[in-house]
């Protein structure tokens, strides 16, 4: 790509309302290294360099999306094992909106500290560690209650409340982004575990096959 920055970019779309404050825009990056038990974007874990993207190209997708969103939200795949990519999109997003980017991490708060210092003060809101099961699922805007949400600006303390890490999900306002594209249907944020499995029987029953992708997240559906 002639020397430019670029990125493995499995998708990004607008707008999403599931992961985080407001309108957003959503990047979802491309490989993963820690491949948590029970992830549910397994499709997202290999580095696929045929989805390989310049970095201007990603923005001149989002061209027109940032200036009216209230944010970004940037998961994956883990954004963190692409770090170098990672710092130059945010850098760019930083300048292009007004809103907080929060990004997704299967890593620790410690680890991304010691390793990534500099990554850490271009991002308003980072949500960490590994995703775990076992560790159930009430905390909002995270996908197991194991998992930390570290508010590292003013602007992120202006739009989420102090006390977030200990803010249950308020399941008559949880969220899911259903997006369909051809005869594929995929969903943005966080379903609760039995959620796929609702969305399962409900289309069985109007007369749809359904195959669960790698992720348990997209699915193919055709009469």
């Amino acid at each position: 790509m002639n020397g430019e920055p670029s990125l493995l970019l499995n998708k990004v779309h607008y707008p999403v309302h599931s992961l985080g404050y407001g309108k957003r825009v959503g990047i979802w990056l491309q490989g993963c290294s820690i491949h948590c038990r029970g992830c549910l974007n397994r499709d997202t874990w290999a580095f696929d360099e045929s989805l390989r993207v310049t970095i201007k190209e990603l923005l001149d997708r989002m061209d027109g999306w940032l200036a009216e969103a209230d944010g970004v939200s940037i998961s994956g795949g883990e954004p963190f094992d692409q770090p170098e990519s990672l710092g130059a999109l945010l850098h760019h997003l930083a300048e292009r909106t007004a809103g907080d980017l929060l990004v997704f991490s299967g890593y620790s708060w410690e680890h991304l500290r010691e390793k990534h210092p500099s990554l850490l003060d271009t991002i308003d809101v980072l949500v960490t560690d590994p995703y775990q099961s076992e560790s159930g699922q009430t905390l909002t805007l995270r996908g197991s209650d194991n998992q930390r949400i570290w508010l590292l600006s003013d602007k992120a303390k202006e739009r989420y409340p102090a006390s977030i890490n200990e803010e249950l999900w308020d399941e008559s306002d949880r969220k899911m982004d259903i997006l369909v594209e051809g005869d594929s249907i995929w969903m943005a944020g966080i379903p609760r575990p039995q959620d796929l499995e609702k969305l399962e029987r409900l289309l069985a029953a109007r007369g749809y096959g359904v195959t669960f992708s790698g992720s348990g997240v997209s699915l193919d559906c055709r009469r």
